[in-house]
């Protein structure tokens, strides 16, 4: 027998537990609960394996919780409500403020808002997941933000303002295009028609 061999039993609970501690540091929600139900699976084969049955049925209970709550998250896709705000309003500004640092880095020629921008909060419940700002050139609506906190990025919410783009052919506009700088976009998987040119998406409306 080789090593593997006579040691896969302790290997098996050894991967269960680092992807257990691995899940618990995920700012993303989403990605937590999978990531905690797969090592759960993966520990309840292991303590079935070594007869330790208190510990199969903690993670039977934790694998349970983690589908109803995965469940329940895919399902709040269709929850994400998108209001149109003033760009200078002080919760507006203060959502900015507060994700500062991240906002940057997804969008790192960002210098402020203008009192002729269009601003939308993307929100689930009480809670603002979200931006996109709009800066208005004659036809064109050349997104500024687009951005999504670290919790909700695995559901990329700013779709929702694409889906009502009705809004924005509404005020004159036939296109719209995004920061050619943006780091990691996410259009060309929405399926609405963004197309690439150069560095930036467009949307034709």
């Amino acid at each position: 027998m080789t090593w593997l061999g006579d040691h896969w039993v302790d290997l098996l609970g050894w991967s269960g537990s680092t992807l257990l501690i691995v899940s618990l540091v995920q700012t993303r929600v989403l990605r937590l609960r999978l990531l905690n139900l797969c090592a759960s699976s993966i520990l309840i084969v292991f303590n079935c394996l070594v007869h330790v049955w208190p510990m199969v049925a903690m993670n039977v209970a934790t694998a349970t919780i983690n589908i109803f709550f995965i469940r329940r998250l895919l399902t709040q896709r269709q929850t994400f409500l998108v209001l149109e705000v003033q760009p200078r309003d002080a919760y507006f500004q203060h959502f900015l403020t507060v994700h500062g640092h991240d906002l940057r880095r997804f969008f790192p020629a960002f210098e402020g808002t203008e009192a002729d921008d269009l601003a939308f909060q993307v929100q689930t419940g009480d809670e603002t997941v979200g931006c996109v700002l709009i800066r208005p050139e004659g036809e064109v609506a050349r997104v500024l933000l687009d951005y999504v906190t670290p919790r909700y990025r695995d559901f990329s919410p700013g779709e929702f303002v694409w889906r009502r783009n009705p809004r924005l052919k509404q005020r004159g506009f036939t296109r719209v295009v995004t920061p050619p700088d943006m780091v990691a976009p996410y259009y060309e998987r929405l399926g609405l028609g963004f197309r690439r040119e150069g560095h930036s998406y467009v949307l034709d409306l």
